[in-house]
């Protein structure tokens, strides 16, 4: 990396360059005194136990602190009286925040290393967390969603450089280690699942009840943030991937992005993030709308949460054949169907069948971009390339819970706007359908 990271005192910089004296707060000991993977090669069990605690990073940003808002939604709105447009506005301003994050991620890591943007973002994250349990105002909550959304891109950005360091350590395992860290969005969502009702059931007949789960939230990102000190040590002073050059002359620069050729499946990319987040955001509250249980309900997210840890391995094989947009097209069709079916039907088989495949497949679309990326781009182009599908990703997430809040307040209501998720959803498969590999352009 090209980033100081240092102690007080220190003169290394994180790939052992020397640099200019800087001086860091003194809780950055923390980060100091750990293994030196730069220079130790490290067994796989060691490898894989340190994916499970950097896989707390994306637990933390978004298994609780994006996705975890559908369990409160329901409540929140019946007892402040919105409009589903306002409150699917939460989570437009959560995706809002999420973009202005990534978009100053890299010049913060730059400026003081992926360790300590890693923890910096945690901790911000938990405080706005707990922060949402203060305000009942719509204004100050959309404000403390869209902190909430900043912090949590400092996490999961610096977190995916730190896991890419991971995976070079092991290049034969990379998937694997890459999949358990992502597979960490699946943990948070199954502690929500099961946290949530428990804290709302407790807060009964407390007015603004909602807020001890803000609170109880918070509390579960505090621990996620104390666990994730230890990979973050680790993890410091390991190497970048030896496949994307650090450092790149005059001669090694990329061209620009192929933007024309690359059309489709961005686009499919873009629907894909209009039309997953109005799921994530309102499939609680149509359950809680035709009267499915309390119980019921958890076992129905915690599911879909374990689906989303298991995942990454379901579809391996896939993203490693698929050059061209073939992954993604099948992916999101796939979520149109786990989408809609809630739509359709109240019957809980089937409701349940929609969590588990809905799971079982959004975060897979995500991985299909990188696939996408490394099969069709030469590596000094990888960082612009990814840069390109998570802008436009979140461009999506903004538009989409609010334009889906604003369907489900007509006639219909939400089971009008999962049907427009859905549609949105094929109709970015069909995009993504159209993609061809680049070399056969």
């Amino acid at each position: 990396m090209n980033s100081l990271d240092f102690m007080p005192g220190s003169l290394e910089m994180e790939n052992g360059e020397k640099g200019v004296l800087h001086f860091a707060p003194p809780w950055r000991l923390l980060l100091d005194n750990g293994d030196n993977m730069a220079t130790t090669a490290l067994p796989l069990r060691r490898l894989l136990l340190i994916a499970i605690a950097l896989s707390f990073g994306a637990a933390v940003s978004l298994g609780v602190a994006r996705f975890a808002y559908g369990l409160l939604l329901p409540v929140m709105r019946d007892d402040l009286g919105w409009s589903y447009t306002l409150a699917g506005a939460m989570n437009t301003a959560n995706a809002a925040g999420y973009l202005i994050g990534a978009l100053l991620t890299p010049v913060l890591i730059r400026r003081f290393g992926s360790s300590f943007v890693l923890l910096s973002g945690a901790l911000l994250t938990s405080g706005f967390m707990a922060a949402s349990g203060f305000f009942t105002d719509a204004w100050p909550l959309l404000l403390q969603r869209l902190l909430a959304g900043v912090a949590s891109a400092f996490m999961f950005v610096s977190g995916g450089l730190m896991a890419a360091r991971l995976g070079a350590q092991a290049p034969q395992h990379s998937g694997l280690l890459l999949g358990v860290v992502y597979g960490g969005t699946g943990w948070g969502i199954v502690v929500s699942a099961l946290g949530v009702p428990a804290v709302l059931k407790a807060a009964q007949g407390v007015p603004h009840g909602w807020a001890w789960a803000w609170w109880g939230l918070a509390l579960a990102c505090l621990i996620g943030t104390a666990i994730l000190v230890w990979p973050a040590r680790v993890l410091r002073s390991a190497p970048p991937p030896v496949d994307v050059p650090e450092k790149q002359g005059s001669a090694q620069a990329p061209s620009s992005l192929p933007w024309k050729s690359m059309m489709p499946i961005l686009s499919g990319y873009t629907l894909f993030g209009v039309g997953y987040i109005g799921y994530m955001t309102f499939v609680i509250a149509l359950l809680r709308e035709r009267g499915v249980d309390e119980g019921a309900i958890t076992v129905f997210y915690a599911l879909l949460g374990l689906a989303v840890v298991a995942s990454g391995r379901i579809w391996a094989g896939l993203l490693d054949r698929s050059k061209g947009g073939g992954a993604q097209a099948l992916l999101n069709g796939l979520l149109g169907v786990a989408t809609i079916l809630p739509a359709l039907t109240s019957a809980w088989p089937v409701v349940l069948a929609s969590g588990l495949l809905f799971g079982g497949v959004f975060l897979s679309v995500v991985a299909s971009t990188t696939a996408f990326v490394r099969h069709n781009l030469p590596a000094p182009q990888w960082p612009a390339g990814i840069s390109a599908f998570t802008i436009l990703f979140a461009f999506g997430q903004i538009v989409g819970p609010t334009v889906v809040g604003w369907v489900s307040d007509g006639a219909g209501g939400l089971s009008r706007g999962l049907l427009y998720s859905a549609l949105v959803l094929w109709v970015g498969a069909l995009l993504a359908w159209r993609q061809v590999p680049l070399g056969k352009r």
